[in-house]
């Protein structure tokens, strides 16, 4: 049996790639490269940087196994990248790494497995797959601090049939003391906190720096004050209170974002809660589920009881008590208790 192991350079892939090893695959690392700067330069933070390649590279050879970069820098500047660049324009508040996950990591690594005759595509995501009466489960990982199931929630049951993760049954710290215990060298590597291709900058000066141009227009009381003028929509998240550039005495948040009149609209903390979130391009794992689930709208957030149900190809979320910051644009996954039945989109909010 033969596993197409994505190697990041991180001890979760190294680890990854360890496990598959001692179980008796024959395994191939490969580095996924996928951004680099405007000039062609490799990034010096985030993903794909020189030295990442290189501990993928070194562990590799620790543990007597093929090795390569592969170069997927064109997709995922056309497709996660512009998609990024599109959603700020239009509003929208997205997470690039779910996109990632679903049309660029996996589908293109799983295209390379088939026809390279790799049996299996594993990563180091702290998730796991379970098979059953031939059906494929996405469950969370083990560790609640690392779980990463969110990440994954668009994934279907063609890619989970064939997709591997080793370290999602275990915690971070067995994570660590395997991979000292085999002397791999990124044992203790710091984890990757940033969104690989705005690095260790913000988001804002990313944008800049790919010629977004800012359009000015006015910043409104959710009273209908008009407060001030602000610099660009792009520069405003649902749910942001620092540098909205106006002061009025009390506490202010973004409580809207109107692309179209470019209006941002600004108030008090309750201006955030919401109680139903209209969720598209719904993924399932499986098969549609309705009813009391849970759903969490942050990668690291707390999962909260919602119940679902569909309309058209839509699904209506309602939650048991109001929530806070609710962007259109954010990936919302459900859950069945710890299991993953799906995610989309937050389309609309109310």
């Amino acid at each position: 049996m033969r596993a197409l192991v994505a190697m990041s350079g991180g001890v979760d892939s190294s680890v990854a790639a360890a496990l598959m090893k001692e179980q008796g695959w024959e395994v191939m690392g490969v580095t996924m490269k996928l951004w680099q700067g405007p000039d062609g330069e490799a990034p010096t933070a985030g993903c794909c940087t020189v030295s990442d390649a290189e501990d993928a590279r070194r562990v590799a050879a620790r543990l007597d196994i093929p090795y390569y970069v592969w170069d997927y820098t064109e997709e995922f500047m056309s497709g996660v990248v512009g998609g990024f660049i599109d959603d700020y324009r239009t509003g929208r508040t997205p997470n690039p790494c779910v996109e990632c996950n679903r049309t660029i990591k996996f589908s293109r690594l799983l295209a390379h497995a088939d026809a390279l005759d790799y049996d299996v595509v594993v990563t180091g995501h702290y998730a796991r797959v379970t098979s059953e009466d031939g059906r494929n489960r996405l469950w969370r990982g083990v560790d609640p601090d690392k779980d990463q199931s969110y990440v994954l929630s668009m994934l279907g049951q063609d890619q989970l049939a064939r997709l591997s993760f080793p370290v999602g049954d275990l915690t971070k710290d067995q994570t660590r003391r395997m991979a000292a215990r085999l002397g791999i060298r990124t044992a203790h590597k710091p984890d990757s906190q940033d969104i690989c291709f705005v690095g260790q900058g913000n988001y804002r000066q990313f944008l800049a720096v790919q010629g977004v141009v800012p359009t000015q227009g006015p910043i409104i009381h959710q009273d209908g004050r008009l407060l001030g003028v602000h610099h660009g929509i792009t520069n405003f998240t649902i749910g942001q209170r620092r540098g909205l550039g106006v002061a009025v005495g009390e506490p202010l948040y973004v409580t809207d974002i109107d692309p179209d009149a470019g209006i941002v609209t600004v108030g008090d903390r309750s201006g955030l809660e919401v109680d139903e979130a209209t969720v598209e391009n719904m993924s399932w794992v499986d098969r549609p589920v309705a009813g009391d689930l849970l759903a969490q709208y942050r990668a690291h957030g707390r999962a909260v009881p919602v119940e679902v149900s569909q309309e058209d190809e839509l699904a209506i979320v309602h939650f048991a008590e109001p929530q806070e910051a609710l962007a259109r644009g954010q990936t919302l996954a459900l859950y069945l208790d710890e299991e993953v039945v799906g995610g989309g989109i937050i389309r609309t909010t109310a």
